[in-house]
């Protein structure tokens, strides 16, 4: 019999999205065949604390069974995690080392084939914990710690995206020194260069968090304001009269990209309301487009996954303006919602990969990853 492959998935988080990423944890947790595999739930609370809970029922019901407390956790990474936040006298050890000297056979942290990070948003979608991965040497799924930091600051990722062609909507950016420093020329800028109706985003968040429209200058100046509550930068983009068309990217060095999908927001745009609230947001899978059009759209989603350096996953935005069809990439989500019901795994259904099968083939490209990067040389060799 094949011994089943041990998979940490990590979700919660300290973050404006963690009840996100518990919907996420629940609907993978759910569908992973465990006959193959041996799933870890490790919770991450609001307060950066982790914790490691015990064996799971075979369906979760409600992602309150996830939400570990002290008590009904159990000791082994969540104790190592535990140790490091409180600045204790603890050695560190790796994720992966079983054998590594340790205070007691309770606190040894367990042996995992692979991570699965399902944190959306700030500290794990950035490169954070990509970078913890790295430091341990233990494979997970995903983005590494330049694509995951590229793809969360949008400010960085337009940069990158100009520099590989791909055409984007006029947009601005700046600080909130700046906004402090010279609020009424950058105003003025955004308005002779914008014009309005414009969109205020912060530059690092997901699922829509933080963002507005505006349509005259108190609306920019308050949507900036409200921006500023969730990060230090601050991108203003033009208003686009669009479609709203996604493509999923799977992959590693040759990325495929599935069927277009279309997103018709139930709300003036597809906010954080209309994404996980509302519930009346429609998704046309695949997009009614021309074959050609949607060809051009897949082979900019592979251009983009390239162009961060992207591996395992992601999900490409675009506008599709409805005056002339012109294509505008949007953004890259390198870890998008992935619950039944969510674009990326439904792209892929279409695409005819199962939910299943998708959770396989990311662990598949995962391992493919790692055992990629541990053939390099990272020091001088006589």
């Amino acid at each position: 019999m094949t011994q089943k492959q041990r998979v940490g998935i990590v979700y919660g988080g300290k973050s404006g999205e963690h009840e996100v990423s518990l919907q996420t944890a629940r609907a993978v947790i759910n569908a992973f065949d465990k006959d193959k595999y041996e799933i870890s739930p490790i919770y991450i609370t609001k307060e950066g604390e982790w914790r490691m809970g015990n064996q799971l029922p075979d369906v979760i019901e409600d992602v309150d069974q996830l939400s570990f407390s002290r008590e009904t956790s159990k000791s082994g990474l969540a104790t190592l995690f535990g140790h490091l936040n409180d600045r204790q006298e603890q050695p560190v050890v790796s994720l992966h080392a079983v054998d590594a000297e340790i205070s007691s056979p309770q606190s040894a942290p367990p042996h995992f084939d692979v991570m699965l990070p399902l944190l959306h948003g700030t500290n794990g979608e950035d490169g954070t914990i990509q970078g913890l991965f790295e430091m341990a040497n233990v494979p997970y799924v995903g983005a590494g710690v330049l694509a995951s930091a590229v793809g969360m600051d949008k400010v960085l990722m337009k940069k990158v995206f100009a520099q590989a062609g791909l055409p984007q909507c006029i947009y601005r950016h700046f600080a909130a020194s700046e906004w402090e420093k010279n609020q009424a020329y950058l105003v003025m800028d955004m308005e002779v260069s914008i014009g309005y109706p414009c969109f205020i985003k912060p530059a690092n968040l997901g699922s829509s968090v933080g963002i507005s429209k505006a349509r005259n200058r108190e609306e920019l100046i308050e949507g900036v304001a409200y921006a500023l509550r969730f990060d230090r930068k601050v991108v203003v983009e033009e208003f686009v009269d669009a479609r709203e068309i996604e493509v999923a990217v799977l992959g590693n060095e040759e990325p495929e990209a599935s069927v277009a999908g279309e997103i018709v927001s139930s709300s003036d745009f597809y906010d954080y309301k209309a994404k996980y609230v509302d519930g009346t947001s429609a998704m046309i899978i695949p997009a009614e487009i021309e074959p050609d059009v949607s060809e051009q759209i897949r082979d900019m989603a592979r251009t983009a996954f390239r162009a961060i350096d992207g591996s395992g996953l992601s999900r490409v935005d675009f506008f599709m303006r409805k005056d002339d069809g012109a294509l505008f990439i949007n953004e890259i989500n390198t870890m998008p919602g992935f619950t039944p019901y969510s674009m990326y795994p439904l792209l892929w259904k279409e695409s005819g990969l199962a939910y299943p099968e998708l959770l396989d083939r990311l662990i598949q490209l995962a391992l493919e990853r790692y055992n990629g990067k541990q053939k390099l040389s990272f020091g001088m060799e006589s």
